[in-house]
Parts: structure tokens; C-alpha cells; sequence
């Protein structure tokens, strides 16, 4: 909050503001990213309405700290209050869930015929904290329906002070974009964006909505014809809470997958090694291990790489928090500590990030062993890191990943697909006890069933993205409450039931950093998609790939326009032109998903 508060003080600065307008007026500056870096610089003092009239101003900064409050209690909300229930008795829940949970008992009103009537038994149950941790894990491994529908319903019902504070944080919002002279707060968030404007990225989603369907609505009918057969019922209804339960049962018959038997190839130090691996292949370069000055650590755990070329010398920092512990950043993220920039001719400033993770283990680091969604988490971020590290802008303020928001997942995005590429696994996924190279058979297993509810997956992603759209799009006369925008576009999108009462969308925090920028996540997957299969699928680790992606891509941040990137990394095919905005080409996505147009 202290750091804000100083940057807002910047921000408003008329000093600096001026300083700025000055230097990009007068057009002395004598580099093409000087002149675009004086630019943004401008562009984003505006957007904090640095040149509006006073009155205008204060109701600005007053409308920031507001939003800044609203989104803290948002997320402190959903920690604090994860919901509960209570589950008799304790058979009704599997041994694999057991240690998730908290033992309960209460008192029986049974008499058995051995016992006189005072004699009271203690009846032992489970109590389910519906954190998205826990839930996600009860909806897939419990096999009694009701316990799933219990776990679904509460989880999706809190917090519910969450209902009022997005109320207001969307009234606000929508109150400073017009103040910018904008019709509604996704106006004012897209419009430094590839995307340009709402109506771009409205046709976008529909567009992938279309795609989707059909493919989506087999999937979902597949799902309720296999719970029909399990459960003896023919034309039974499918319900939200049976989605991840079926599909996990049917991935596994159909694959014979065991998640325990994958976990056991991907130990921890072994994924690292991985890391290291693809940076050797692709850039040439390596990470050595660095001692920590006294106190330059926050943590025991922490380890700090430096990622070297052999020409180059040092390219960059990395500090590694891979372990899970109390009071610790939830998930998975990549920060930025320093950005790189160009101090002088002969010297840059070398830029510092951190991987942030929270894989469980710390009491024995060598023993972590990671689900393969794990992997894919760790590669993401690892793309973000990358991003980062090999950045080397004149000015910070395009370092690395600070690029437009609907480019910033692209690398994150293009780096998962390393991390299902069986020529990629095999060089370090070894059986943590054996040292067996994971088996390709194996692997083919684990695409296979990746792929198949691939469609309903990329259908709650585009539902997701619509949500964010809508509640921050213009507003209606009349306020909706966002329950019923939510419900409305659930049956209009996917196949799936809204189920009354439930409000999804007061656990969705991506609501508060991504507002209205969640499709970016769409963008990225269709430009992943395509720099994939057009530049990294024949050889993912040769340093001619590798070479590309740096020099064309990742060294150049935000320096330079995002579409003469994209297109000057895999040529034509990756973007198109739409109504003033730029939309990615979903060609290539939907090839890789094999969903057919019009079938």
C-alpha cells in the first residue's frame, strides 16, 4: 500500500507530467522507443487524470483509493469466509479425502438395544472447508452425489459480502471511466489494448463461443449418457457439481490413468532440471546457483539463479520460492523485482524476478513430487520469468512482461505447450526412485485425456471473459444484479445449469486485476496456438527456435508495436484486422482442437 501511494504521488505529478509532454512535443528524442516510451509515459499519467480539472481530479484519486479498498476486502472475504459443511456420516466420504478435512462429532439420537437410554454414542462425521482447493477435490473424488451437491452449493455461495462490495466496485469503476470520457470501465481498460474496444472483443468471444459449441454440447452429452449408464437412470438430468466427478471417472477408464503414477515422474528437483534444460536447448544459456548476501533473502527456502550466456555474460536474476508454508502469497506468480533498462553505451541494468510457488513439502523439499497441472502451472510461469530475464529494453518501463495486457499471456501460455511435448519430457521426467525415463505410452495417455472435454473447458474460459465483459460494460438504467447477469449467461453460452441462489462470481478475484481483461487469456491461447505450431512444433529444442522466439519476441517487451511482433515472428496467419482492433486468427487453435466450422 506504501508503494502505491508513492506511485499515485508520481502519478500525479505535474512536474514530471509536464517534463514528459515537453520531450514528446518538441520530437528531439532521437530513438524510435524513446519516442514511444514518452508516449505511454504521457498516456498513463492521463489515465490517472493528471490533465483534468482539479474538482475532476480529486474525485479521480478519491474513486482509485476506493477501488484499491474494495478489491483488498474482496480478496481478505474470500479468505476469510470459505464456507462450510457439515457431512454425517464420515462413510459417505473416500479415504483419499480424508486428511483435506476436519474430523466432527455429534451426538446420536440411536439407542441401541446393549445401551440404557441415558447412554449417548458419538456419531463421527466430516466438516468440508469449501475453499476452491478443497472444493475442486471433494467434487472430483466424492461418489456420493449429495455430499458433491452440498460441497457445490456452499462453495459457490460466499462470501457474500462479496455480492455488495462488486456492486460498488463496478459502480465505481463505471464512475471513473466516465469522468475519462469513456462509456463504460471496459472502454477505458481495452483501449490501450491490442483489442482497442469492447465491441472487438464482444464479436471475438462470440466468434470462439461459435467455434466451441457444438463440439462443447457433445461433450456435455457424452458426460450425461455416462452418468446415466453409472447410475442406472436413462434420461437423467446433469447437474453442475457432477461436471469434474464423470470426467475425472471417464479420463481415467478410458486412459487407465493413475494421477499418483504421473505425480512420480515429475519430482520437484527433477522439474527444475527441466527448466534448466529448455534454456540450454532454446537460448543457450544456463542458470547457475548464487549464495545470498545476509538478509537479501525473505525466506530460508529461497534460492537464487542467475541465468548465464556464455558470450553474453549474465543475463538476468532469479529468486526460486517454490514450497508452500504459512502466511504465504497464495498460487502460483511471476514477479518482476527490477526491470531491465540501459544505463549507459557499455552498461545495462540486468533485471531481477521471482518465482513465486506453493507446492507442498517444505519439510522435505526432495520429496515434492508435482501433479502434471503443476508442471504446466510451473512452465507458465516459468514463460512469464523468461519474458523477463531475457528482456533487454532501453527503458524499464517495457521491460519484460510490461507489454499490453492482451499480449502478456502469450509466452506464459506458448511455454505450457513445452510441458506436454513427450521430446521435451523425456529429457527430464524420471521415476523419482527407479530414475525411468517417463514412458511415451504414458504420455499419450495424459494428451489423450487432455483433449477430451477440451471444448467445455475453452467454453467456461470464453464464459468467463463474458461475465467480466458485461459486469464492466455499459451499464443499463436500471442496475442488475450480477447473480442474474451471471445466471443469464451461463444458459445462453454453455450447456450447463445455473443453479438458483449460488453467486460464482464473488470467489472470481480475476474481477479486480484482469477487470474487463480477462479475454486476454483467450488471445493468448489462440497466439500460443499458432507460434507453436508455426515455429516451436517441428524441433521445441533447437536454438534456432529458441533464437526466434528471443530476438523477435521476448528481448523486445513492450518496445515496440505488438502486432508488427507478432507478425515479424511467425509472419501472416496470426492476427486480423477488425473494426479499429486487432483480433488473434483462430485458425490455428481450432486445427489443434480438431473443431471443424459449422459441424
Amino acid at each position: 500500500m506504501r508503494i502505491n501511494e508513492y506511485l499515485h504521488y508520481l502519478n500525479t505529478n505535474h512536474v514530471l507530467y509536464d517534463a514528459v509532454r515537453k520531450a514528446e512535443q518538441e520530437d528531439h528524442l532521437l530513438t524510435e522507443e524513446a519516442q514511444r516510451a514518452a508516449h505511454y509515459l504521457r498516456v498513463d499519467f492521463e489515465r490517472g487524470g493528471i490533465h483534468l480539472s482539479s474538482d475532476k481530479l480529486d474525485r479521480v484519486n478519491q474513486l482509485n483509493i476506493e477501488i484499491s479498498q474494495l478489491c483488498r476486502e474482496f480478496n481478505e472475504n474470500i479468505i476469510i469466509d470459505p464456507g462450510s459443511v457439515d457431512i454425517f456420516p464420515s462413510s459417505r466420504i473416500p479415504r483419499s479425502l480424508h486428511h483435506l478435512l476436519k474430523p466432527i462429532y455429534c451426538s446420536t439420537s440411536i439407542i441401541p438395544k446393549k445401551l440404557q437410554p441415558r447412554d449417548t454414542l458419538k456419531e463421527k462425521g466430516f466438516q468440508i472447508t469449501t475453499d476452491p482447493h478443497t472444493l475442486s477435490s471433494v467434487l472430483q473424488w466424492a461418489q456420493d452425489d449429495e455430499v458433491r451437491k452440498m460441497a457445490y452449493v456452499q462453495g459457490n455461495s460466499v462470501p457474500n459480502a462479496n455480492l455488495g462490495i462488486l456492486d460498488k466496485l463496478i459502480s465505481a469503476r463505471h464512475e471513473l471511466a466516465q469522468i475519462m470520457g469513456c462509456r463504460s470501465y471496459a472502454e477505458f481498460a481495452v483501449k490501450p489494448n491490442m483489442a482497442s474496444s469492447p465491441a472487438v472483443v464482444m464479436s471475438f468471444l462470440h466468434e470462439m463461443s461459435e467455434m466451441v459449441h457444438p463440439r462443447a454440447d457433445e461433450e456435455f452429452k457424452k458426460i450425461r449418457a455416462f452418468k446415466g449408464e453409472k447410475c442406472g437412470i436413462k434420461f437423467g438430468d446433469l447437474e453442475p457439481w457432477d461436471e469434474a466427478y464423470y470426467t475425472s471417472l471417464m479420463k481415467s477408464s478410458t486412459y487407465t490413468l493413475d494421477s499418483s503414477v504421473v505425480a512420480s515422474y515429475f519430482p520437484l528437483p527433477q522439474c527444475i532440471e527441466g527448466l534448466k534444460v529448455l534454456v540450454e536447448s532454446l537460448f543457450g544459456a544456463t542458470f547457475r546457483s548464487i549464495p545470498l548476501a545476509p538478509g537479501e533473502s525473505w525466506h530460508e527456502d529461497v534460492l537464487k539463479l542467475s541465468l548465464y550466456h556464455p558470450e553474453e555474460g549474465d543475463l538476468g536474476h532469479l529468486y526460486l520460492d517454490l514450497y508452500s508454508r504459512k502466511g504465504k502469497y497464495p498460487g502460483c506468480a511471476h514477479f518482476a523485482i527490477k526491470g531491465g533498462r540501459r544505463i549507459s553505451e557499455s552498461e545495462y541494468q540486468l533485471p531481477v524476478v521471482a518465482l513465486v510457488c506453493n507446492f507442498s513439502g517444505s519439510c522435505n523439499p526432495s520429496t515434492v513430487r508435482l501433479n502434471h497441472w503443476e508442471v504446466e502451472t510451473l512452465f507458465h510461469e516459468f514463460g512469464h520469468a523468461l519474458h523477463s530475464l531475457l528482456s533487454r529494453t532501453d527503458y524499464q518501463h517495457f521491460s519484460g512482461t510490461r507489454v499490453v495486457l492482451d499480449l502478456a499471456e502469450t509466452p506464459s501460455n506458448l511455454f505450457e505447450y513445452f510441458a506436454w511435448d513427450y521430446r521435451v519430457l523425456r529429457t527430464f521426467a524420471r521415476h523419482y526412485s527407479t530414475g525411468e525415463i517417463i514412458p511415451e505410452k504414458l504420455v499419450e495417455s495424459m494428451q489423450g485425456a487432455r483433449k477430451m472435454f477440451a471444448a467445455t473447458e475453452l467454453q467456461r474460459q470464453i464464459f468467463y471473459a463474458l461475465i467480466d465483459q458485461t459486469l464492466f460494460g455499459e451499464q443499463p438504467a436500471s442496475p442488475t444484479d450480477t447473480s442474474s447477469i451471471v445466471a443469464d449467461l451461463k444458459r445462453q453460452y454453455t450447456s450447463w445449469k445455473h443453479v438458483e441462489g449460488t453467486h460464482w462470481q464473488t470467489r472470481f478475484n480475476h474481477l479486480l486485476n484482469y477487470g474487463a481483461g480477462y479475454y486476454s487469456y483467450l488471445y493468448a491461447k489462440c497466439f500460443a496456438s499458432t507460434i507453436w505450431q508455426k515455429l516451436c512444433q517441428e524441433d521445441p529444442l533447437s536454438l534456432t527456435t529458441g533464437t526466434a522466439l528471443r530476438t523477435r519476441l521476448l528481448q523486445h517487451g513492450g518496445a515496440r508495436e505488438p502486432s508488427s511482433l507478432l507478425k515479424g515472428l511467425v509472419g501472416d496467419g496470426i492476427l486480423r484486422y477488425c473494426d479499429g482492433g486487432i483480433v488473434p486468427d483462430i485458425t490455428s487453435l481450432r486445427d489443434e482442437m480438431r473443431l471443424s466450422e459449422g459441424v
